[in-house]
């Protein structure tokens, strides 16, 4: 039997946030990966507060022959991910994520910025940008770099083609019990 467990790098630091940047951006495959409910009753959902938020340092692509992406480590200037910051996950939720993200994975604990859309993001005062509220959480990176695509991957191509797949109510993950 194969090992589906994300690996970690790091011992859990408490983090009780998650970066995604790929399809567990999408709350109804968040939810059905942690909940195995893509609509979760309220008293669930709302521990749950999705946030856009940038990582900085990585890029993301496409996985080969797949529907899902990876970030890898990029140095290059100005080099970042979009993605969301969700907040309340619980070790329970981790184990979960885990599992679904499988060995493909390495979660780490990363630094991202929030990126609300507000205009006090990109404001200049008194000559200094705004500093911007940054949070740590934990992120999965793809091990394996030679197994992307060079194009980035499309979360507005995934929402219209392929989550009705990845967020129906029989879509389960064998040995999450």
């Amino acid at each position: 039997m194969a090992d589906n467990n994300a690996e970690a790098t790091a011992p859990s630091d408490d983090t009780s946030y998650g970066f995604f940047y790929g399809t567990l951006m999408a709350p109804e495959v968040f939810f059905t990966v942690c909940y195995r409910d893509g609509r979760p009753p309220a008293a669930i959902a709302k521990g749950h507060v999705f946030r856009s938020a940038v990582l900085p340092g990585f890029t993301r692509h496409r996985v080969k022959y797949q529907e899902y992406p990876g970030i890898i480590e990029d140095d290059t200037p100005g080099a970042c991910v979009r993605g969301m910051l969700v907040s309340g996950v619980t070790d329970g939720n981790q184990h979960h994520l885990d599992y679904f993200e499988g060995s493909e994975y390495e979660r780490r604990t990363v630094e991202v910025t929030l990126d609300d859309g507000k205009k006090e993001d990109v404001t200049i005062e008194e000559g200094a940008e705004k500093k911007k509220e940054t949070v740590k959480a934990q992120v999965y990176v793809f091990k394996y770099p030679d197994d992307l695509e060079r194009r980035e991957w499309d979360f507005d191509e995934f929402r219209r083609e392929k989550m009705h797949k990845w967020a129906r109510a029989d879509y389960t993950f064998e040995g999450t019990a």
